[in-house]
């Protein structure tokens, strides 16, 4: 096989690294299948190259057109993965495992450009929370803004993953408007520059938006700035050392962090060899040894079974381990490829080493060759510790391949006590039936987790299983995990964003923030706002309706018509006990029908549907006699096609002293 020439993108052009080169080794053969230098790379203009250009252009862009943007990036990833799977065989990976970190990057893409174009609004700024009112007469108000960093984020990854590891830290950083510099861990090098190659080519990134560094980043560190941020994954001793530069010290530059982590899977009490649950944990457990040859942050390195069921559990792991086909990844019967490299093997059998000082091997030889010599391929490796509460190795040391060990718990407490013993994890999963037990477990050891995974006879068809982080959900742990957050849906979008506190008149907040805030000035309606089009309606356009009464035959036609015949609206000595009434009222739903009354223009017109009521209070009883009067404000609006928009309302319903009794947005989707 011809190696290739791996190649930096710096600065909107491809660059070959100056000097020596590194070799990248096929982990099945042990080929050299590139060469990789980042030498004579100038760091400080690469990030000054990314802030000037990439950072201003995506900042200019808003949320949706960066989300368009990643539809682009997934719609050219996928139609030359074909490319990268070919690639990814050279990491020792199946095609399954392939499945994972290549389809399974463009899909947290795919999500990330749906969240982008659902939940976040067509504007350069986001709106986080209510406004606070800091005054009496309400003209100081204050509310929280998100606006993107304004500098670089510097994305260093680990080799198991190169490409959904790439992605999912990507997904969130230009979504949020921050340029980014790649760097992936240079084993599987060659896969992240085929990936950034492609997205590159699909022309659709601002120039300085995204670079790549395939070799050491040199002194890129001396050149971070408050205003960046540093996302890595990695073992705890490099983060430690790249946490405590002086630059990062000294200008607080963000840190994020995913490191090491003893994820445990627990088989619940009551989950006997008959029970559903008991073989769910053992698939899953044998899954999460052999997936990617066990080289994954969240794959399973304490499996925790009732004492009394543990030698029926390991029997049962041990038939399945026995039974997983180690080998060559291009070939379909193989199930379990190899590790990264030779240096890798060595150092997992290194680590298993020293976990045999807590256990014995229960399942496969270490220092077997199996395969080849030339490629890193090992055994799966099940371990057996009698006396977890007395160990250390087995709570301390990551094993990062095809390893894990297995050990007895005698109750609830004991599990909560085993599984905090790792000081911190990614995941933990839980097989039980019981929900006692599920419950026990969360409000014992959920602190010690970023994410716990209860699978059951009832999930366990639709479950992604332990060992997968979901794009929608936090992925990052506390303690020796890294105490770092990724993903977790638009939360991780806001990582790489400023959270701001604005204070001023509503007039002022009001155009900054470009929606309504009650206080600022409003605009009569000349035209009543149905009538207008999406581009035609300006923030704090307003309609004030006539008021209606409401009489006691309207609140006993709408109980007999609805069939809600509540004693608050029909048993007047029943209603006046109740604290709260005083008397028989009208039906909070009758409010609304007859507020909807008020402002609703009946023809046809550019309003094409309501489709919902947000932040629905009743505030004040209204009772028969009283009159309702409507503020209609146009609250805020979102381009959701070409053709169409949502606009949101804010509508106030009051009474005839001019007291609230209720307040909602109301949502519509007009014509553009």
């Amino acid at each position: 096989m011809k190696s290739i020439a791996l190649r930096n993108y710096a600065e909107g052009k491809w660059v070959p690294g100056s000097g020596a080169t590194a070799e990248l080794r096929s982990a099945v053969t042990g080929d050299v299948v590139a060469l990789t230098s980042s030498q004579g790379l100038d760091f400080g203009a690469m990030l000054r190259f990314a802030r000037e250009h990439g950072g201003a252009a995506l900042r200019a862009l808003t949320f949706h057109q960066r989300a368009r943007m990643l539809k682009a990036l997934v719609d050219a990833l996928t139609a030359k993965k074909d490319t990268l799977y070919e690639l990814s065989y050279n990491t020792g990976a199946t095609k399954a495992d392939s499945w994972i970190d290549i389809d399974g990057g463009i899909g947290t893409f795919a999500v990330y450009q749906g969240k982008g174009r659902r939940e976040l609004p067509d504007e350069h700024l986001l709106i986080d929370g209510d406004v606070e009112a800091l005054s009496r007469g309400g003209t100081f108000q204050g509310l929280h803004v998100y606006t993107p960093l304004q500098g670089v984020a510097v994305h260093i990854n680990a080799f198991n993953f190169p490409v959904w590891g790439m992605l999912e830290k990507l997904a969130p950083t230009l979504l949020a408007g921050v340029p980014a510099i790649v760097k992936p861990a240079t084993a599987t090098a060659y896969l992240a520059e085929a990936a950034v190659r492609i997205m590159i080519d699909a022309d659709v990134l601002p120039r300085g938006s995204l670079q790549l560094i395939v070799g050491p980043t040199g002194d890129l560190f001396e050149h971070l700035t408050a205003q960046d941020i540093v996302s890595f994954t990695g073992s705890a001793a490099t983060a430690a050392k790249l946490k405590s530069h002086p630059v990062i010290v000294r200008e607080g530059v963000r840190f994020v962090a995913e490191q090491d982590s003893l994820n445990a899977s627990i088989l619940g009490p009551e989950a006997t060899p008959e029970a559903p649950e008991f073989a769910l944990f053992v698939k899953e457990v044998v899954r999460e040894m052999t997936v990617k040859a066990g080289q994954k942050c969240t794959a399973i390195r304490r499996a925790l079974a009732p004492a009394p069921l543990l030698d029926a559990v390991q029997a049962a792991l041990v038939a399945q381990l026995k039974n997983v086909n180690l080998g060559d990844p291009r070939e379909e019967a193989t199930r379990m490829g190899a590790l990264v490299s030779l240096s890798q093997r060595e150092d997992v059998r290194a680590k298993i080493g020293a976990l045999e000082r807590d256990g014995s091997i229960v399942c496969g030889d270490p220092n077997a060759s199996p395969v080849n010599e030339k490629g890193a391929f090992l055994q799966a490796i099940l371990l057996r510790c009698e006396r977890p509460w007395d160990a250390r190795a087995v709570h301390d040391v990551e094993a990062f391949g095809p390893v894990a060990t297995l050990m007895p718990y005698n109750d609830a407490a004991d599990a909560i006590a085993l599984a905090n013993r790792g000081r911190g994890s990614l995941v933990m999963s839980v097989f039980t039936h019981d929900v006692g037990f599920a419950r026990a477990l969360v409000l014992g050891s959920a602190a010690f987790h970023g994410r716990v995974a209860f699978i059951d006879r009832d999930s366990a068809k639709e479950s992604t299983g332990h060992g997968s982080p979901m794009p929608h959900l936090v992925h990052g742990g506390p303690g020796r995990a890294g105490g770092g957050e990724e993903m977790g849906g638009i939360r991780g979008v806001k990582h790489y964003m400023q959270r701001t506190a604005l204070q001023g008149h509503p007039r002022v907040l009001s155009a900054v923030v470009k929606r309504y805030i009650a206080g600022m000035p409003t605009q009569d309606a000349e035209q009543h706002p149905f009538r207008r089009k999406f581009h035609d309606l300006p923030i704090g356009y307003q309609l004030k309706t006539k008021a209606r009464e409401i009489t006691l035959e309207d609140i006993e036609h709408f109980a007999r018509f609805t069939g809600d015949t509540f004693y608050a609206h029909m048993d007047e000595a029943a209603a006046k006990a109740n604290p709260l009434f005083g008397g028989r009222v009208a039906h909070g739903y009758l409010i609304l029908a007859f507020a909807a009354g008020l402002f609703v223009d009946p023809d046809p017109g550019p309003v094409l549907a309501n489709y919902g009521l947000d932040n629905l209070r009743f505030v004040k009883p209204v009772k028969p006699g009283d009159a309702i009067q409507v503020a209609l404000t146009v609250k805020d609006k979102t381009l959701r096609k070409p053709d169409q928009g949502e606009v949101r309302w804010d509508v106030v319903v009051t009474n005839r002293d001019g007291e609230t009794v209720a307040a909602y947005d109301l949502l519509t989707m007009n014509a553009a």
